[in-house]
């Protein structure tokens, strides 16, 4: 499996055709095993590719002076975690690999040939990275105004929605091999706090994470807590 879940992620939304599949499995190199916990772009370097995550999560991240850590946004299977550094040529922010990941990459050089000869398949992927930017500002408005249970119940629902769309989560559960620790970097929160916050969304019976699985007991719940909704997520069926 290389770039099925991209392919998944982009035909939820409108057509490929079978020319531009063609071409986007001629770009996509072969994938790489990647291990847990390492630096996949660093901040300011010069790209040439972007990268495809094909399995695992991946986050975007800021170090801060004092050993802090801000994760932006994670990423799941079938997501390009640079897409931008295309045209940008390098980040303003670090992206690591969260759990063991299998990663490909597309050479600027050919994302640059699809933008000369296959423009309705660039708008696909243009529509990707304004998604980007929309889980972005999601985000932020979480951290600045959302209360502690609000803002994990929200990342929940996120990630069921994203995962669900590339065949990974059903309603009611889904595989999150992250630690307490990861999901308090994700949300502006201790680890501590993030303990707490689970435990009271356990007792209310809406939700558990264990042993590096979410399971949901009331989704329709959790998204009211949450003020959830899906529409940043563009999910609907468009034609470009």
């Amino acid at each position: 499996m290389t770039i099925e879940r991209l392919l998944q992620k982009l035909r939820k939304r409108d057509e490929v055709s079978d020319e531009e599949e063609k071409i986007l499995r001629e770009i996509i190199e072969p994938p790489r095993s990647v291990a847990p916990r390492q630096y996949l772009i660093r901040e300011g370097e010069p790209l040439t590719r972007s990268t495809l995550l094909i399995e695992g999560i991946m986050g975007r991240y800021k170090d801060m002076r004092d050993g802090q850590r801000q994760i932006m946004e994670l990423h799941v299977a079938g997501d390009f975690a640079d897409l931008h550094g295309f045209t940008l040529k390098r980040l303003d922010h670090d992206v690591m690999t969260m759990t063991e990941c299998r990663v490909s990459s597309a050479p600027h050089d050919a994302l640059n040939y699809i933008t000369e000869h296959y423009p309705r398949l660039t708008r696909l992927l243009w529509f990707t990275t304004n998604v980007d930017a929309a889980i972005h500002r999601v985000w932020t408005a979480s951290l600045g105004r959302r209360d502690a249970i609000a803002r994990l119940a929200h990342l929940v629902c996120e990630l069921q929605q994203r995962l669900q769309l590339v065949g990974l989560a059903s309603a009611s559960e889904y595989g999150l091999p992250l630690t307490q620790a990861d999901l308090a970097e994700c949300l502006g929160l201790t680890p501590v706090h993030v303990n707490r916050v689970l435990k009271e969304l356990r007792e209310r019976e809406l939700m558990t994470f264990r042993s590096g699985r979410v399971t949901i007991y009331d989704l329709p719940k959790l998204k009211r807590l949450a003020e959830f909704s899906s529409d940043y997520l563009y999910l609907d069926r468009r034609s470009s």
